[in-house]
């Protein structure tokens, strides 16, 4: 490799590290300036004061033409890449680093509720992990959570995000498909209400899998091992972009393996022996209504 070091960088999540180096082009200060998407993401990930490891896990060869390709350890982008791809590919290898050290990024909001934890699965559907979290909030629960839960080894919800909303989005991750950030919020509460966080490891209770839909009946079902096995996995493999178009052409590489996806499946399966409930309702009050039931 010819081309000049520029810049090696270290961030953190947790216990999990992992390292970029970027060559050639401009100098660069930090390999992304902004950390709002990776914190609401990953809870909080930091910049580290200096580099600690050996290898680097992406590499960022900033001349040539556009491409991205991943050997089974190390992520190589080159050419002229936004932000957006660049943070989103963190988000993917630092969450793998997480998995390593025994912590699992849910996508899920939680709050510590009349004494228990209870987790808001984002599964297939994902309609309702946010606006239950603030209905719950709004009766008093403490805040665990918002976008993503990190789970230890053992079933605790050790840390999450605290943005309710991303209301940023870098370069290359724009969607014109998505609402304004807190638009559900003036529908269903008028106003955001206020909450205090709850900082303390707590193992996860109950896992409400949640459907808003303004034509749902209220309903609840208590979820057979498979459902909650699969809404599981489903919310974990969000982490690792295995659906996700980076650029025209290039999509993101395939992070997963066998071996993974194994060890992944044995820990959902044990995750899953805890109390998990679908609810289908209307608006977030009538969810949490269903919920008050089994609490």
């Amino acid at each position: 490799m010819n081309e000049q070091l520029q810049l090696s960088e270290e961030m953190s999540a947790e216990t999990a590290r992992l390292r970029v180096d970027v060559y050639g082009g401009r100098p660069r200060e930090h390999v992304l300036e902004d950390l709002t998407f990776l914190n609401y993401r990953l809870a909080d990930v930091r910049i580290s004061p200096e580099v600690t490891l050996a290898e680097p896990d992406i590499i960022w060869l900033q001349d040539g033409e556009k491409s991205i390709s991943y050997d089974g350890r190390t992520m190589t982008f080159e050419g002229p890449w936004p932000s957006g791809p660049i943070q989103k590919v963190v988000v993917a290898v630092l969450a793998l680093r997480m998995e390593a050290q025994g912590l699992h990024p849910f996508h899920a909001s939680a709050v510590r509720y009349r004494g228990k934890t209870v987790m808001f699965l984002g599964g297939e559907s994902n309609h309702g992990k946010s606006m239950g979290q603030i209905e719950a909030c709004r009766r008093g629960a403490m805040l665990v959570s918002t976008e993503t839960t990190i789970v230890d080894d053992s079933g605790r919800a050790v840390k999450g995000s605290k943005e309710p909303f991303i209301k940023k989005r870098t370069e290359g991750t724009e969607r014109s498909d998505k609402a304004a950030p807190e638009a559900g919020v003036a529908k269903f509460f008028g106003e955001m209400p206020k909450w205090d966080i709850f900082t303390e490891p707590s193992n996860v209770d109950v896992v409400i899998v949640p459907a808003i839909d303004g034509n749902f009946a209220p309903s609840m079902a208590e979820m057979i091992p498979f459902e909650r096995q699969f809404q599981t996995l489903h919310s974990l493999q969000n982490y690792f972009l295995l659906n996700e178009l980076l650029a025209a052409d290039l999509p993101m590489p395939l992070v997963d393996t066998e071996k993974l996806r194994r060890a992944r499946a044995a820990w959902v399966t044990k995750f899953s022996d805890r109390p998990y409930y679908f609810v289908r309702a209307a608006n977030p009050q009538v969810l949490l209504d269903e919920v008050d039931k089994v609490l």
